[in-house]
């Protein structure tokens, strides 16, 4: 281990509860059994995903063959390091923000990262996190405890589980909300956050707050679960709660979230969140991920029948005591501002750059005199100084209340009017200043081929060249376009939301002249507002070297034929899809290689186009069984036994040896009972029953003779050891452990050929 990891690990003895500090001790212990090979790669796979680290696409960024990184796309955006390995050439690190919710010594933790692990970038994301890219996994504990340190979990951050609950990065200053969602999606999100009923999904789960109905900014109804702040009257008093929806999701196949009812009160939200997970880790997909998302499950059982199955599983749970303990503590959230409220002067000295910034970035809060500033952040990406600019303007004109946006920018809220000169002038100064938020320049992207597996065309390298050329044009300040959403994902997985943008794009490819040729399918009249209210129709592909011409084409009929103020999701139904596919259809041809050699490259990669790069998606992580999950967590435990002992803590030694063997009988129980005990006595007895007197637990070799281990070591529990017999302890669940292992191959390879 790094000094400077075993620094920022004891620094975290002050600043974290054990737990977190636990957590990321355990991650770095199945770090080391993976690599003497005693985890499966494609369990750790989960395991790792579940801790936000990724493996990341090679052809831009780096090579899996050991190599010297090449970068080709994005020459500013490379490794700061070599691969090590074959397994570990450079990754990506998911960073979870609930709701968005930064202080400055958080965005400074991250600035720090980003320079000492990274490439000086943060990427904000959709979903409200950050993600530090080419970052190698031997590096990744150190820098979990550099954020675990400010306050921040990569926990759950992908995977099958519970991702990011966002939330309206507006809330509680928005002039239209009901009241302020903070709070709860705080509360939900740590609640949540490895809960153990949320472990046994078959895919990821979505969840988003929003104050209003009618704005985008939590998109509530393309999620899987999404609440919308509703107040009801009872008794004469005005009570809180949500209008709940369940089932909505984008990806290939989009589905909008249903109302599941008009109001929960605010003290179900909990119970509810668990009784979904529930009723999903029980009946949702697990073999084929392609129909494993919640939005499958609801539409196959019906609303109905769904919410019926829901508040069955509501009715029969036990009251949970951090229910309550969690009501509470929403009292103890505070947000509001550090200096006085002051009005903004006016006059012939300010610049017409500051005047534009204000119409765009600025927006007036409910609290008169106060206002919120919108950093638009060209493709999500900010760079370390930058961000420390943000950090010591947040300290220094508010109380450090910064959020991310889906839109992947960043806004601070609660500044004086009086103070937005100063502010502006600070970001002007650090290229933060641009008056381009919520515009048809802002445009959102995925990283598409730049880093992700999945990516087929070049979003980042599109939006790039859109970009320049909608600015070239001064479109953002048509009244008319000015404020159209454009959103681009490098394939059809939908990460740059492109279903909710009035003109979205995702990236194919199609075989042209002998050769693939990049392409993006077009979508219009996607509707960004009333909380992802629609989604956009498909009309066709065009090369990706055509599309700046097709959305030239499609704004400027927009812009001729509209009828007085018609928006754009009312034109485009007006003319009728068959009209908006006739409209592109010209842009399809493709000229022969020797003509134009320019149509069989991406934006911004020189190379020719080829999807051979493709590889597999690790956005939702592979379904790995339970019980895989559980021996490799027993794996881990044997393995800290070593290092207890190693440190000389005889007895804590002998006593986790003993766990790890218990645990993994738990393991096996789980195969013939669905919810294994939790007493020990109970487990070594039900285990006894079903694996030693059955001979289930027999290989030719041992005869059971492994099973006798974990037994003696259940009966001499507790008893003080020396350290041979510690060892012995320690060398005895290993034993067992691999024995569990034979035993579980032996028990699906029979159920296989059955």
């Amino acid at each position: 281990m790094k000094a400077s990891n075993q620094l920022w690990k004891a620094r975290l003895e002050d600043r974290l509860s054990a737990g977190l500090g636990a957590e990321i001790d355990v991650f770095e212990h199945e770090l080391a059994l993976r690599r003497q090979g005693k985890i499966d790669e494609r369990v750790f796979a989960e395991t790792r995903l579940r801790r936000g680290v990724y493996g990341q696409r090679y052809d831009n960024g780096q090579r899996h063959d050991g190599r010297a990184a090449q970068v080709l796309a994005y020459p500013e955006r490379k490794p700061t390091k070599g691969p090590h390995t074959l397994w570990d050439a450079p990754g990506m690190q998911r960073i979870k923000i609930p709701f968005g919710g930064l202080d400055a010594a958080q965005l400074e933790t991250v600035a720090d990262l980003s320079e000492e692990y990274s490439d000086g970038i943060a990427h904000v994301t959709t979903r409200q996190d950050f993600q530090l890219h080419y970052v190698h996994i031997d590096d990744t504990p150190a820098l979990m405890r550099r954020l675990a340190a400010a306050g921040i979990t990569t926990r759950e951050a992908c995977g099958n589980s519970i991702r990011n609950v966002t939330a309206c990065p507006l809330a509680g200053v928005c002039r239209d909300q009901t009241f302020d969602v903070t709070a709860y999606a705080k509360m939900t999100a740590y609640y949540l956050l490895g809960h153990p009923e949320c472990q046994d999904f078959g895919r990821k789960f979505k969840i988003a707050f929003s104050g209003c109905k009618t704005n985008p900014c939590a998109l509530v109804r393309m999620h899987d679960l999404g609440a919308i702040a509703a107040t009801r009257e009872v008794d004469g008093e005005v009570r809180r709660g949500f209008e709940i929806y369940v089932g909505g999701g984008l990806g290939t196949v989009p589905y909008q979230a249903q109302l599941f009812t008009d109001f929960l009160p605010v003290e179900e939200l909990l119970p509810l969140c668990i009784a979904i997970a529930r009723v999903y880790s029980r009946l949702g997909e697990k073999k084929n991920r392609n129909t494993a998302r919640i939005k499958f499950l609801v539409n196959r059982l019906g609303l109905e029948e769904f919410r019926r199955l829901v508040f069955e599983e509501r009715a029969a749970l036990s009251d949970d005591p951090k229910w309550a303990e969690a009501l509470g503590g929403l009292a103890e959230y505070d947000e509001g501002p550090s200096r006085p409220a002051g009005l903004l002067e006016i006059g012939p000295a300010q610049s017409e750059e500051f005047r534009a910034w204000r119409a765009r970035n600025v927006y007036q809060q409910r609290q008169a005199g106060y206002a919120t500033v919108t950093i638009a952040l060209p493709l999500g990406d900010i760079t370390a100084a930058q961000l420390r600019v943000v950090a010591d303007v947040a300290r220094q004109y508010t109380r450090e209340t910064i959020r991310t946006t889906v839109e992947q920018n960043l806004v601070l809220r609660w500044l004086s009017e009086a103070d937005l000169p100063a502010v502006y002038s600070a970001f002007q100064s650090a290229g933060l200043a641009e008056p381009l938020a919520g515009t048809i320049v802002d445009i959102a992207a995925c990283p598409g081929t730049d880093t992700c597996k999945l990516g087929i065309a070049s979003s980042r390298g599109l939006a790039a060249e859109l970009r320049t050329r909608l600015l070239e044009r001064g479109m953002e300040r048509d009244e008319a376009i000015g404020g159209l959403r454009i959103k681009i994902s490098g394939c059809f997985n939908s990460c740059g939301q492109h279903h909710v943008a009035d003109i979205g794009f995702y990236g194919v490819s199609r075989n042209k002249n002998g050769y693939t040729v990049p392409h993006f399918q077009v979508l219009l009249g996607g509707q960004w507002d009333e909380n992802a209210g629609a989604y956009g129709l498909a009309i066709g592909a065009v090369p990706s070297k055509r599309i700046p011409e097709a959305l030239e084409r499609i704004t400027g009929r927009y812009v001729a034929e509209r009828r007085g103020n018609e928006r754009f999701q009312e034109f485009i139904k007006r003319i009728g899809k068959a009209e908006c596919k006739r409209m592109i259809e010209d842009f399809a041809a493709v000229p022969p290689h020797d003509q134009d050699a320019s149509f069989y490259t991406d934006w911004s990669d020189a190379r020719e186009f080829t999807v051979g790069d493709i590889g597999v998606g690790e956005c939702a992580g592979e379904v790995v069984s339970p019980v895989d999950f559980q021996l490799a967590a027993c794996e881990r435990e044997a393995f800290e036994a070593q290092l207890q002992l190693e440190a000389g803590q005889v007895q804590e030694a002998a006593q986790t040896a003993y766990q790890s063997m218990m645990h993994g009988a738990q393991a096996l129980l789980r195969l013939r009972l669905g919810a294994p005990p939790e007493d020990a006595e109970r487990v070594a007895a039900e285990f006894r029953t079903h694996f030693y007197d059955t001979q289930l637990f027999f290989d030719p070799f041992a005869q059971g003779k492994f099973a006798q281990y974990y037994f003696m070591a259940h009966e001499r529990n507790g008893a003080a050891v020396d350290e041979d017999a510690a060892r012995r302890r320690i060398e005895e669940a290993q034993l067992f452990l691999e024995a569990a292992h034979s035993c579980y191959g032996r028990i699906m390879t029979a159920q296989r050929t059955f």
